[in-house]
């Protein structure tokens, strides 16, 4: 499985991006994706998950980005999407997206949920 994450790039504060998370090996929508950040010194920290589209492909956010940041599928181009709105300084990391292999129920908030990650694209929010 390659994923390859996208999109990274400076913006100022209240600005947009777009990350997408492109994969080879595995049909997106049969797994559960995640996308995760990592600032420097910090813990990988989660964003938010895509269900699976065969268990209703809903998708869950971190508190922090709520309402900001919407996770999206094109399955056509079997590639996930982080729209990112109304960015801040503390947005800025490393962003990552995972995909875990096989099902489980729940909301899969851990890095140690997922199996594969691609390489990371960097964001950095300027106030």
């Amino acid at each position: 499985v390659q994923l390859q994450a996208s999109g990274g790039g400076s913006v100022q504060a209240g600005g947009s991006l777009r990350l997408s998370c492109a994969a080879s090996g595995r049909t997106l929508s049969r797994h559960t994706m995640g996308w995760f950040r990592q600032a420097p010194g910090k813990e990988r920290e989660f964003v938010g998950m895509l269900r699976r589209s065969g268990s209703g492909g809903a998708a869950f956010y971190a508190d922090s980005v709520k309402g900001r940041f919407t996770i999206s599928r094109d399955n056509a181009k079997n590639t996930v999407y982080l729209q990112m709105n109304s960015l801040q300084p503390e947005d800025t990391a490393v962003y990552y997206c995972g995909v875990r292999e096989h099902h489980i129920v729940g909301i899969l908030t851990r890095a140690n949920d997922y199996d594969y990650w691609g390489q990371g694209t960097q964001v950095t929010v300027s106030s």
